[in-house]
């Protein structure tokens, strides 16, 4: 593994920015499509507190699912008001806000102008009393909801949107206002985190919401949890004063990207502005983010057995004066001809794999359920676990262990709990959309002469299923084969 790292310089009060590339360099150039993959860690540093003195850093709105079925059981409506009223007593004063109920339409709560109050004690009280006045009735329409929540923050001049969305149903009215038609015109203008409540919303709605809107999709069991995380996600929202943040991708000759896209902490669509290798990341505070890079490259008259360059990273915050930035850092590539060095990859690259493999494990398992095939959802199950398992990845098991008993986590052998409801696979879907940090940056080797051996930081491809492993493991993470002894 060659890890390159680049931190700006710290100083006291000022924002900071780093870069780190994780990756393993050597390519065999007689693969039909040689494509190269990075994990970049990027990290923030020094954000302090929303607020300062350019004014006001966030607007928000609060969109309430305030359809028919948020009537029962009676706990439902009243825990939405009160992770609502969390949210609100949350907000800084001079923060722009708004409360949106939700059904086939969408209508404004508070405040009663066409225009966002500013939080004050007086707003605040007032915002209170309007949401605990929130009556149930209706259908569901998200796309309505994010139309009126974008024409809201359009208003305003705060550098970061955001919309907190609530909802416990399924998008049954989306011919009012096509959903995906209103997250085209989202996209870009703010962030949404969007919560599930109940039994009958569905996960890949949310993460379908959140990962183009570069947010995440989260749900609770418990209606009484529903304050507290609330609080907790508004905590972490008002340490971000950071607005954008883009990643440049600049491919060398021979070179193109085939894409960049957030693995950690959630997963997250990104996409270049038009004619550019810029992606543009939202809302940021004091915290690291992780992304896969793949890069196709053509080894076709290129000099083997020595580093070649195959495109430069860089960081910048569009009229960020005030942050320090990190030097760019190169992708490289080694072409060569010994498979003992080509079939390995890199460990960071290898575990945001088998985050994906997970959910596309919980997915299956998902699907098979619902059409009654519960021998197949166990097999799927026991997959996932395994591979939770390997990863560490405790949320996760924990989900997975209110599906099945886990009677060896490590071989997958499980058993599907005889009371497994629909709804248990959806909250499962939104806790397999976060991702853990993975291996830390340069934990592995790699960045030495050719024919150095693989250490920790490498992976290598399983003979039986195809899957990849950590350089040094006695056992396949994805199907348990034991691996021979390797000098």
């Amino acid at each position: 593994m060659a890890t390159g790292t680049s931190r700006a310089g710290e100083t006291a009060g000022q924002v900071t920015a780093g870069l780190e590339i994780s990756q393993w360099k050597y390519l065999s150039g007689e693969a039909g499509d040689p494509q190269m993959h990075a994990i970049l860690s990027v990290r923030v540093d020094g954000t302090g507190s929303a607020g300062g003195p350019g004014g006001p850093v966030l607007a928000q709105v609060l969109v309430m699912d305030c359809s028919s079925s948020m009537t029962w059981p009676v706990e439902k409506l009243h825990a939405a008001q009160q992770a609502a009223v969390a949210a609100i007593r949350k907000l800084s004063d001079g923060t722009p806000f708004a409360v949106v109920r939700g059904s086939e339409e969408a209508a404004v709560v508070y405040p009663e102008t066409p225009h966002m109050a500013r939080a004050s004690a007086y707003t605040r009280s007032r915002a209170e009393r309007a949401v605990r006045g929130t009556v149930a009735g209706g259908g569901t329409c998200i796309g309505a909801w994010l139309d009126l929540s974008r024409r809201l923050l359009a208003q305003q001049d705060a550098p970061i949107g955001h919309v907190l969305l609530l909802t416990d149903g399924k998008n049954q009215h989306d011919e009012h206002m096509p959903l995906a038609r209103v997250l085209e015109e989202c996209a870009g203008r703010f962030v949404c985190d969007a919560w599930g409540i109940g039994d009958g919303w569905d996960a890949r709605e949310l993460l379908g919401i959140t990962r183009r809107l570069h947010g995440s999709a989260s749900s609770v069991r418990a209606e009484a949890e529903l304050p507290g995380e609330y609080e907790q996600l508004m905590n972490r929202l008002l340490t971000k004063t950071v607005p954008e943040l883009v990643i440049s991708v600049t491919a060398m000759p021979g070179c193109t990207v085939r894409y960049l896209k957030q693995v950690f902490p959630a997963e997250a669509e990104l996409s270049a502005e038009e004619g550019t290798g810029r992606f543009v990341t939202r809302a940021w505070g004091d915290e690291v983010r992780r992304y896969q890079l793949c890069l196709a490259a053509d080894p076709a008259g290129r000099p083997r057995r020595e580093d070649l360059q195959l495109a430069v990273v860089a960081v910048d915050v569009p009229g960020g004066d005030t942050v320090r930035l990190p030097q760019p850092q190169a992708c490289l590539v080694h072409w060569t001809d010994d498979p003992a060095l080509s079939r390995y990859t890199d460990a960071q690259v290898e575990h945001f794999e088998q985050h994906q493999r997970l959910g596309e494990a919980v997915a299956a398992a998902t699907d098979a359920h619902r059409r009654g095939q519960h021998d197949l959802a166990e097999r799927h199950l026991g997959r996932a676990v395994r591979l939770a398992h390997a990863m560490g990845a405790e949320e996760q098991l924990a989900r997975l262990a209110r599906l099945v008993r886990i009677e060896n986590a490590q071989g997958g052998r499980v058993a599907l709990r005889p009371d497994v409801a629909a709804v248990d696979f959806q909250h499962l879907i939104t806790a397999s959309s976060h991702s853990t940090y993975g291996p830390a940056p340069g934990t592995g080797t790699g960045s030495g002469t050719a024919g150095a051996a693989p250490g920790d930081g490498a992976t290598v491809r399983c003979p039986a299923c195809s899957h990849k492993a950590p350089a040094g493991a006695r056992f396949c993470p994805s199907c348990g084969h034991r691996f021979e002894a390797r000098s």
